[in-house]
């Protein structure tokens, strides 16, 4: 993912701003980390694609 679309990115669910959390990082490029809503909703960065699907709830 480029670190760039963070500025567009938003919570599917609350429309907030994201917060970007990188673990990995190649060439400016996010491979694995979270994006975490302001309400504490938590979505996985893998092999570089957020996956922005809510997660049912338990």
């Amino acid at each position: 993912m480029n670190r760039q679309l963070i500025n567009i990115l938003v919570c599917p669910i609350s429309k907030g701003t994201l917060t970007l959390n990188i673990i990995d990082e190649i060439d400016g490029d996010v491979i694995t980390g979270t994006l975490t809503s302001p309400e504490g909703r938590v979505y996985k960065i893998e092999d570089g694609i957020p996956n922005l699907l809510p997660q049912p709830q338990s």
